[in-house]
């Protein structure tokens, strides 16, 4: 069993030692953690890449034990799923949300993928009111745009269009609903202290960030 002490370590390095430990062909993972943020990024970072989880909490380390998907760790329904308990029924901190969205329409669809990453509230020069007013803008008419981008990725300033109550915000649902990735710059959650206030997308890492710009064909920047 690959062991993984991430606690302690700034994103996005529990993922990409965790990373290195799927890379391996390690068939068991235990990682150790001590923020839920980090805990979401490598229990999503490990489910992707077929494993399936389970998360404890043990004398205040988040713990992910995580075993390659076989017939025998699958539910009775042969679904995946991420277990939180165990037979001790340890209590698991809550993670940050993890929006499951509906694949977007075929119209909407192409063949190649752009993807769009916002650093800012606003757009534009000086005048902080129309480049918010702008941003709203932006956002509500790429919404009802074909093809969709194929993901929006929110960093520095840019992750305050996400926060609850914000005008941007019933775009951004739109734009999940439509089948857009929205990923959230965690680091920077954390930074301007929004995190549990944040209503749209997923909070995210750089390394989830980076590895979706780069595998798109075109990236827009604002």
């Amino acid at each position: 069993m690959g062991k993984i002490d991430a606690r302690g370590r700034s994103c996005p390095q529990p993922v990409m030692m965790t990373k290195a430990h799927v890379e391996k062909g390690e068939d068991e993972i235990e990682v150790f953690l001590d923020n839920a943020i980090s805990a979401s990024n490598v229990q999503r970072y490990l489910e992707k890449n077929g494993y399936f989880v389970r998360i404890f909490d043990e004398d205040g380390s988040i713990i992910i034990r995580a075993s390659v998907i076989t017939e025998a760790s699958l539910p009775a329904d042969n679904t995946p799923a991420t277990q939180t308990t165990d037979s001790a029924a340890l209590h698991t901190p809550p993670l940050p949300k993890t929006v499951t969205v509906s694949a977007a329409p075929a119209a909407a669809r192409s063949t190649t993928s752009t993807a769009v990453l916002i650093t800012r509230k606003g757009i534009g020069g000086d005048d902080s009111l129309l480049g918010e007013v702008l941003m709203k803008g932006f956002l509500g008419t790429i919404s009802q745009m074909t093809p969709l981008p194929s993901v929006l990725a929110l960093m520095n300033e840019g992750v305050k269009l996400a926060m609850k109550h914000t005008s941007s915000l019933d775009h951004l649902m739109l734009l999940e609903k439509k089948g857009v990735r929205i990923l959230v710059c965690g680091t920077c959650t954390n930074h301007f202290g929004v995190t549990s206030d944040i209503g749209a997308g997923v909070i995210s890492n750089m390394f989830e960030i980076t590895e979706a710009l780069l595998a798109s064909d075109k990236i827009l920047s604002l």
